[in-house]
């Protein structure tokens, strides 16, 4: 399959959306993916989980971790599908940690995976919690890459879909996109 034929997949399902949106990262854009609602049905959440889960099959992984909230559906389906263990980083006081009685051990070979990524600020934080307590991040595994592969977390990144996806400062948003109304659908709280 190719880029259209998965946004296909998103449109048809509802998880591309158009309008004015604030991004995790901060950022303004035109359009946002909602990756719950495509993978909400299991033949989706199947063929991108087999599609992260075959990239990185011959790769050594103990652990399968994500950011929460996004990641955690595919991450949890792509670490079934490896069969290891698979745990998620929340935040706590805008912080990303482990909680819930998670870990990861000294020289434990942890794969990241997240739905989608823009700047993949959520990413390099939960890498920094697995480096902090002495595990080694062998992999990225992300559904989609709004950079269009500009953004590099890591040497063993693989996304399914690359696009490149207009997003603002806050002090750059065009005059159209300012006049809509704003929404904020992603999982961190922003300040208003």
């Amino acid at each position: 399959m190719d880029n259209k034929e998965y946004l296909n997949i998103f449109r048809k399902t509802g998880a591309l959306m158009e309008g004015h949106f604030v991004l995790t990262s901060g950022r303004h854009s035109r359009s946002y993916f909602q990756c719950a609602k495509v993978l909400q049905y299991p033949q989706y959440l199947n063929l991108f989980s087999k599609i992260i889960s075959d990239h990185f099959k011959t790769f050594d992984v103990n652990t399968v971790i994500s950011p929460a909230v996004g990641g955690i559906v595919i991450g949890t389906r792509v670490g079934g599908d490896l069969d290891k263990k698979t745990i998620f980083a929340e935040r706590e006081n805008g912080e990303m940690v482990l909680r819930r009685g998670f870990s990861i051990s000294p020289g434990e070979k942890v794969l990241v995976v997240e739905d989608v990524i823009t700047t993949g600020g959520s990413v390099k934080e939960v890498m920094q919690v697995v480096e902090e307590l002495g595990g080694q991040v062998v992999g990225v595994g992300i559904i989609v890459d709004r950079s269009n592969g500009n953004i590099i977390i890591h040497d063993n990144q693989f996304s399914i879909v690359k696009l490149e996806v207009e997003s603002f400062d806050e002090n750059e948003i065009p005059e159209d996109l300012a006049k809509m109304s704003i929404q904020k659908p992603g999982s961190r709280s922003l300040k208003n």
